[in-house]
């Protein structure tokens, strides 16, 4: 787990090392452990080094193949190496280190490109061919570790982070509207810009190649998800061994470190199967918990902290439990920090994924997390059940993106922005970057109840897992701290695709009985707690029941609370000064006074938007007006 950062000048300009040292700087708190450069003429990769496998000087990037050819900057663990290190011995490879990264440069040398569809891990990889003189960038099947890229026609500058991009004398620095637009409907960005102008993130599972020819720049996707084709002949028995078996297979090879390796306990199930399998092999894991003063919280944000279920999973697993309690205090000192790193808005109140990340950084390098569980075994029953009697796809994409609308829908967008700022974006654009994300797979039918459903765990694979992986990559990494995600291993994730969504979801008949075509097919909200069946089934002999049992919580501060509560000056504080507010560039703070009003009167919860404000507000600040953090 590291950073990386290059410069390709297509146009034959020498690349500056004083210019990549500045870049590497930015990425520092990526890779502590040292610090790797090369430079060849037109070409400079540079390299910040978190060691997690063989952390002696051999594992040191960038590393070059034996004959010389291909070069390689690598971020992320491939789980599998040491399967395809003993291939490739047999071909006659010999090797120097006991590094995955020497592993993917002679892999690549012996097979070519191709070769990176072999790697069982997360990676963002850069790799020059000095032979044919391209550069070649990719990133692993599902998007957990970034990679940026700004292109100007003549040079391309990519990194792990945006920050580093910053860095180049030739970027100008501006809003992408259209990604703001984006934002502000969903939460997230669906489309692979971001807010600054130009730059754009690699999508998962794409492959980018620039030679000296280059005129634009063209993404090659290598793997997508298939939900589709479900295998309806495999019994609920044979496939909750299954995924039992998988489960522990994909944990057992994610323990492979040369350094300290911990696990976040939350108290649900996902982060408790990972930690019952992981105490296999670390007798006395470290686990680690955030929760939150309840003090001052009331109404159904008063079970928000999980420390009572997670010191019984803990006293259960018999692990090393180390806790870390949040007050409303804390969002003011690290909202700015939090920004700074993330520099990529999106999903959700994530403040607390930043606290437990620095907590568990002080006693391991590594950390096993539970995301992805939901999303491949259906952990969302209440979203799939408002579209599953959708009768046509327009009817499907009519209900589900008024859902996906988590912020401010498409007709409050002319109260929401600024006259200038509306001059440069459409409102429709939203809608269709939403069903793009659809279109773009062509094997996904709208016909049955079934077939919604995993058309929305497509969606929700393709864009909010994504989303979750960003915030996780950047906030660990804040900390010197590599995740890892147990439940996206290939092999668990080929075979989740084909569990029939009967077996995930234990009330999806009842539901499909209840459809009356006589009846408005806009269903309220109801509220559900039956996803996850095979999942929670096949981990019934490692966890207590209590935990199988739960329902279904996510990790997240009461902020409904804190914001009408202790929290409320600093809201009104940074969104309502005049003399201050940087984003009323783009927002009108009468919209968003609207907003504070109406959450602290207690009319609307509107915790999400609020959130999103004040990150947006720190953005401006950061990175259009220099503030230091």
């Amino acid at each position: 787990m590291c950073g990386l950062a290059g410069i390709f000048n297509l146009h034959q300009k020498p690349v500056s090392d004083g210019l990549l040292k500045k870049m590497g700087e930015k990425l520092a708190h990526r890779g502590p452990d040292g610090e790797g450069l090369y430079v060849d003429r037109n070409i400079g990769l540079v390299h910040k080094r978190l060691a997690i496998l063989d952390v002696s000087e051999r594992g040191v990037q960038p590393m070059s193949s034996k004959d010389g050819r291909y070069t390689l900057v690598f971020n992320g663990c491939i789980y599998n190496y040491i399967k395809l290190r003993q291939e490739l011995r047999s071909c006659g490879h010999v090797f120097h280190s006991d590094t995955d990264t020497e592993v993917i440069v002679e892999g690549i040398s012996c097979f070519g490109i191709d070769y990176i569809k072999r790697l069982n891990g997360m990676f963002a990889i850069s790799c020059w061919d000095s032979t044919e003189e391209r550069l070649f960038l990719a990133r692993d099947r599902f998007g957990i570790k970034p990679l940026y890229y700004w292109f100007n026609g003549k040079t391309i500058v990519f990194a792990s982070e945006t920050k580093a991009i910053l860095e180049h004398p030739d970027y100008q620095i501006g809003v992408n509207l259209g990604a703001l637009n984006e934002y502000f409907t969903f939460q997230n960005l669906f489309s692979f810009r971001t807010l600054f102008q130009d730059i754009a993130m690699l999508p998962p599972a794409n492959t980018l190649v620039v030679d000296k020819h280059m005129k634009k720049i063209t993404h090659n996707s290598w793997w997508d998800y298939d939900f589709s084709k479900p295998d309806e002949s495999i019994t609920f028995e044979d496939a909750k061994l299954e995924t039992e078996r998988l489960m522990e297979r994909a944990v057992a090879k994610q323990m492979v470190s040369d350094v300290p390796v911990g696990s976040y306990l939350s108290g649900g199930m996902d982060s408790g199967t990972i930690t019952a399998i992981a105490t296999n092999y670390v007798p006395r894991i470290s686990t680690f918990t955030c929760g939150f003063d309840m003090s001052e919280v009331t109404g159904y944000e008063a079970n928000y902290d999980e420390r009572r279920d997670a010191e019984l999973m803990a006293n259960h697993f018999k692990t090393e439990h180390f806790e870390q309690v949040i007050n409303a205090g804390d969002l003011r000192w690290s909202l700015p920090k939090l920004v700074y790193h993330l520099e990529d808005l999106r999903v959700g109140m994530s403040y607390p994924n930043y606290y437990i990340a620095r907590l568990a950084s002080k006693f391991v390098k590594v950390c096993l997390q539970g995301t992805g569980g939901d999303e491949l075994f259906g952990g969302y029953p209440w979203r799939y059940y408002r579209i599953f009697d959708s009768l046509s796809q327009q009817n499907f994409f009519d209900q589900y993106y008024s859902f996906w609308q988590r912020l401010v829908p498409d007709d409050s967008k002319t109260e929401l922005f600024q006259t200038s700022a509306l001059r440069q974006m459409s409102l429709e654009e939203p809608r269709t970057v939403f069903e793009r994300v659809f279109t773009f797979n062509d094997q996904l039918g709208y016909k049955t109840p079934e077939q919604h459903i995993q058309n929305s765990l497509y969606f929700e694979a393709k864009t909010f897992l994504p989303g979750l992986f960003l915030v996780g990559d950047k906030l660990a990494m804040a900390n010197g701290l590599e995740e890892r995600f147990p439940f996206m291993d290939n092999d668990l994730v080929d075979f989740a695709q084909k569990v029939p969504v009967r077996y995930k979801l234990g009330n999806l008949q009842r539901e499909i009985d209840k459809i009356d075509e006589n009846v408005s097919k806009k269903m309220q909200y109801r509220s559900f707690d039956d996803g996850k069946k095979i999942l929670r089934e096949a981990m019934k002999g490692y966890i207590p029941k209590k935990i199988i049992d739960r329902k279904k919580q996510g990790f997240s501060a009461p902020d409904e609370s804190w914001y009408r509560g202790e929290n409320a000056s600093y809201v009104r504080e940074l969104l309502l000064n005049k003399k201050d507010t940087i984003s009323a560039e783009f927002i009108k703070p009468a919209y968003i006074e609207k907003i504070v009003r109406e959450h602290t009167e207690q009319q609307i919860n509107h915790r999400l938007l609020i959130w999103s404000f004040m990150n947006f507000e720190w953005w401006c600040r950061i990175f259009l007006n220099g503030h230091k953090v």
